[in-house]
């Protein structure tokens, strides 16, 4: 079959690897797992949503792709408590896996995102899950690629036509048989439905990403399973993801209505949004150990959510629809193109 049929088969199909309601953690280790000053970060981006929208009486706070409900559980405890902000937070799970036992009772959970959203929309490690089919380069043009479910094994199959070619040409030019591109074009429609969800706010897409004029030659289909990387065997076993093309993502959440635009690194951003990864003062630790040990620690969580080898190198879509896009992000220093990448549509950040 297909790769975007057998993805979707093997992750969400009966039986399938998110819809047995498996821990993440269990397999592969996110930003939201590593640490709760990730959830800080993303409070911190609530607040300014938060005094963009003029301190609305409902704040919506969604997780797409929620799991465990680890995130929006760590960004309601530090938000406490009190009518400045925590009491107006309405916390929305979006995930297809069941509601977990002992999750907080200020999350609503659901299949999909709310229709309409007045708030904050975060994505983390989303999008790289959502199906695509795979083309090949071969000597009469891109084919898609066949994969079988069971073993992995590969072939390939009917030219790739329509949407998928329009995108292929677009958003993933092929030069030399042999080379690969995942065919992103339902993760640019997936964005672009939250886009369009949003009356005012802000929606976040965190992803490993790559950008025209840089995409892999391979591709970058993989697998995921008990903490560790395995073959790409769509059977049901074990997470299948594809890396994002982020740029193609940010075009798509513009034409769908985002009237301001950041696509940055997630090292870039966390040091905006106050996550500096800078040690303590020496002289704090005779003065008061206990305190010292305490923000060393947070200087050492910081420091790998930001580590440009690591999660520091992930891609950070920021789209704002309705509301300026926080200072902290636009205070970023733009920076220019990949080679040969097209310019996007609408006021952009880089």
């Amino acid at each position: 079959m297909t790769w975007r049929a057998a993805m979707q088969q093997a992750l969400y199909g009966s039986g399938g690897f998110y819809q047995r309601g498996e821990r993440p953690a269990a397999h592969f280790r996110t930003s939201v797992h590593t640490s709760a000053r990730y959830a800080a970060a993303v409070l911190a981006l609530l607040r300014h949503t938060d005094a963009a929208l003029g301190h609305p009486p409902r704040l919506d706070l969604v997780d797409i792709g929620a799991g465990q409900g680890e995130l929006l559980e760590q960004v309601l405890a530090l938000a406490g408590t009190g009518p400045a902000l925590a009491e107006r937070i309405t916390a929305h799970a979006a995930e297809i896996a069941p509601r977990p036992p002992g999750a907080d009772d200020r999350i609503t959970w659901a299949a999909a995102p709310p229709d309409r959203i007045t708030g904050l929309v975060v994505a983390s490690e989303w999008l790289d899950n959502i199906s695509l089919d795979v083309a090949e380069l071969g000597p009469d043009g891109p084919r898609l690629v066949l994969v079988d479910p069971g073993t992995g094994a590969e072939r390939t199959g009917p030219a790739v036509t329509g949407t998928d070619l329009a995108w292929q040409r677009r958003w993933w030019p092929l030069g030399q048989p042999g080379e690969r591109a995942e065919l992103g074009h339902p993760r640019c429609a997936a964005w672009a439905d939250v886009i369009g969800r949003l009356d005012r706010g802000l929606a976040l897409a965190a992803e490993y990403g790559h950008r025209l004029g840089s995409r892999p030659p391979c591709g970058t289909i993989a697998g995921y399973l008990d903490g560790r990387p395995v073959r790409p065997i769509p059977d049901g076993s074990r997470d299948i993801t594809a890396h994002v093309a982020i740029d193609a993502c940010a075009a798509a959440g513009i034409a769908a209505g985002a009237t301001q635009t950041v696509l940055t690194t997630q090292r870039a951003a966390l040091r905006a949004l106050g996550l500096t990864g800078c040690r303590p003062p020496l002289s704090q630790a005779s003065a008061d150990p206990a305190g010292y040990l305490a923000r060393l620690h947070q200087a050492a969580e910081e420091a790998e959510l930001t580590d440009p080898a690591g999660f520091g190198a992930f891609s950070w879509l920021v789209q704002a629809v309705g509301i300026p896009l926080p200072g902290p992000l636009q205070r970023l220093a733009p920076g220019g193109r990949a080679a040969g990448e097209p310019a996007l549509t609408g006021p952009v950040l880089a």
